[in-house]
């Protein structure tokens, strides 16, 4: 993919240095004569982590041509600690070097809007593509080859090994646990994501009783000791005694039988879930998208897929899988079912007297929950861009990326205050929301037992046992909001143009229809007077209402390219999605044009 004018690379630039890269700062001057791939992420974005995926293949068939670089640009206040994005880079398996930018330096160099964005460099310093969301790994490669044939004639291309210096191994019986499950023993079973297993603990919550999983990536059925996982994350015990396990990134649900150690896939394909894909069938036939958590609720295996923003079910009796709700856009709107937005969802509890599947959405740092005539309501949160630690009425309490609930018995519902490393109560009756604990490490899901909560410090590597206090903590109030500079604007008109160029040897897909689709919205609603709703152009022209001077323009594009070939009767075809808030200001002299780049370069 040819740019419109050379542009040369803007430098590398993070007030956290560098990870993975045994101490030494990097420089383009470094990279010289190697192409490279920077990919601007931030880890509480479940599209970074599928990026993150993708990019596997890709860096291990290349990895004496290709560097790739990942710049860690935080979306969230808990993302900006240095600490906390040295435990992201282990906790997912990132094994290329890693800029941390708190200050979204680099970020701006490149102008980026998204996470999560790939740019490509050439061997001689300049960018030669951009590419936001999540999808573009086929074009990745067929750029990368065409990069490396065309600069090894040239001579510019360097091949040998990378930058990348792996970190020492950390010993420990759990690393980076997700979820817990309370056995009828007594015991813990836990999902120790970063090793691929699952541990389980006995009765004290330390000592292993036994593993379940080699330790090492994959999708296999079988034996304890030869079942494979990829990062699994929730867990449910079934009425029966089987356990359902959220295996996220093989996008699958496995079976556990406790009585015998076996492991069974009984939902997914291994294949990620992409847009026109179907949502409903055999479960082994239906593919799903980072399934995070999973919960036993109304007679059904209710599932948290994280990658598309809904809550989906499982029948165990059919083998059949079915959307619940939402409708895959990105946000916090309550509702009937099939028209509520959800963002990450990420843990799920029934409440005790099972009228409610309650919901951590994390993206929205948010408690909600969906009941069992299927309306969704919020009980914590006010949308993607707003985050705190603030304790009292729930119209005004802040969380900060939730991941996980835990129904307690008199109604209310502890929440895995991740960011925010507290455990947190609602209180239905009351309104009210408390502190029950902090000083934990980024506690991802809390399990009962007994007149004690046990809480997974997933970033501590432990189980934490806690008595639940008579009153709660009090701690001073803070508020958020993300911390991305807003783009300025003019009155009036303004030109949404989402940049999408197929990639070399790809067209648009026609065949059944337009291919692409452009759906926009604002908070607030008022901040648009024309313009939003659903469409195929890829560019529109929204009118802004007088009088409201700032906002977040919510875009969402999606194209479909297919390979260019017509002796090709079933080409093989590509999707290519992105979701972006913008934040804006309206002022005079602002720009009239927005461009959003969703694969080439703006011109």
């Amino acid at each position: 993919m040819a740019p419109h004018a050379r542009v040369r690379a803007p430098e590398l630039i993070g007030k956290g240095g560098w990870l993975n890269t045994g101490g030494t700062a990097l420089t383009l001057a470094d990279l010289r004569g190697r192409i490279v791939i920077l990919d601007f992420w931030t880890f509480c974005c479940v599209n970074c982590l599928h990026v993150l995926d993708e990019l596997r293949e890709l860096e291990e068939k290349h990895r004496d041509t290709v560097v790739i670089i990942g710049v860690h640009s935080p979306k969230f206040v808990h993302e900006a600690d240095h600490q906390a994005v040295v435990d992201a880079v282990e906790r997912y398996g990132v094994h290329h070097p890693v800029l941390d930018d708190p200050e979204l330096t680099t970020w701006k160099q490149y102008a980026v809007r998204a996470w999560p964005t790939l740019v490509v460099i050439d061997p001689e310093g300049y960018v030669v593509a951009q590419h936001a969301g999540e999808g573009h790994a086929h074009a990745l490669a067929k750029l990368v080859e065409e990069l490396e044939e065309t600069h090894g004639a040239k001579g510019t291309l360097r091949r040998g090994d990378g930058p990348y210096v792996a970190p020492e191994p950390v010993a420990g019986d759990l690393r980076f646990p997700g979820k817990a499950l309370l056995l009828p023993d007594g015991g813990f079973l836990v999902s120790d994501s970063t090793r691929h297993q699952l541990v389980e603990l006995a009765a004290d919550g330390e000592t292993v009783v036994r593993r379940i999983g080699t330790g090492e990536r994959g999708l296999v059925d079988g034996p304890a000791g030869t079942a494979a996982f990829s990062e699994p994350q929730g867990l449910a015990l079934l009425p029966g005694g089987t356990v359902i396990v959220a295996d996220t990134v093989n996008h699958a649900l496995r079976a556990f039988d406790p009585a015998t150690g076996a492991v069974t896939t009984v939902a997914g394909t291994g294949k990620q879930w992409w847009q026109g894909s179907p949502t409903s069938g055999p479960a082994r036939e239906v593919d799903l998208s980072s399934p995070w958590d999973v919960a036993w609720f109304g007679g059904r295996v209710w599932i948290a897929m994280a990658g598309v923003h809904q809550l989906w079910t499982y029948a165990p009796e059919t083998g059949t899988v079915q959307v619940a709700a939402g409708t895959t856009n990105e946000g916090l709107v309550d509702g009937p079912a099939a028209e509520a937005w959800f963002a990450q969802p990420s843990g799920l509890a029934a409440s005790a007297d099972g009228e409610r599947l309650w919901l951590a959405d994390s993206e929205t740092s948010a408690l909600r929950w969906i009941d069992r005539e299927g309306t969704v309501r919020t009980a914590v949160g006010a949308g993607l861009f707003d985050f705190g630690h603030r304790d009292g009425d729930a119209a005004q309490a802040l969380l900060q990326h939730p991941l996980g609930v835990t129904a307690l018995p008199d109604g209310s519902v502890a929440v895995s205050d991740t960011y925010n490393h507290a455990l947190r109560r609602y209180d239905p009756a009351t309104g009210e929301v408390t502190t029950l604990a902090t000083d934990l490490r980024e506690p991802s899901d809390a399990v009962l037992a007994g007149e004690d909560i046990v809480v997974v410090e997933s970033a501590r590597h432990r189980l934490t046992r806690l008595r639940l206090p008579e009153e709660a903590v009090r701690v001073e109030s803070v508020a958020h909001r993300t911390r991305r500079e807003a783009t300025e604007i003019a009155p009036g008109a303004l030109l949404l143009d989402v940049v999408f160029q197929a990639p070399a040897g790809q067209k648009l897909d026609t065949r059944y229809g337009p291919s692409t689709r452009l759906l926009v919205s604002s908070t607030p609603p008022e901040l648009l007077a024309e313009g939003d709703g659903k469409g195929t152009d890829l560019s529109r022209e929204l009118r802004l209402a007088d009088g409201v001077t700032e906002g977040v323009l919510h875009v969402s594009a999606m194209a479909a390219s297919c390979d260019n070939d017509p002796e090709n009767e079933y080409p093989a075809c590509h999707v290519h999605q992105q979701d972006w808030g913008v934040p804006v200001r309206v002022v005079a002299g602002g720009a009239d044009r927005l461009p959003l780049v969703l694969a080439g370069l703006d011109a």
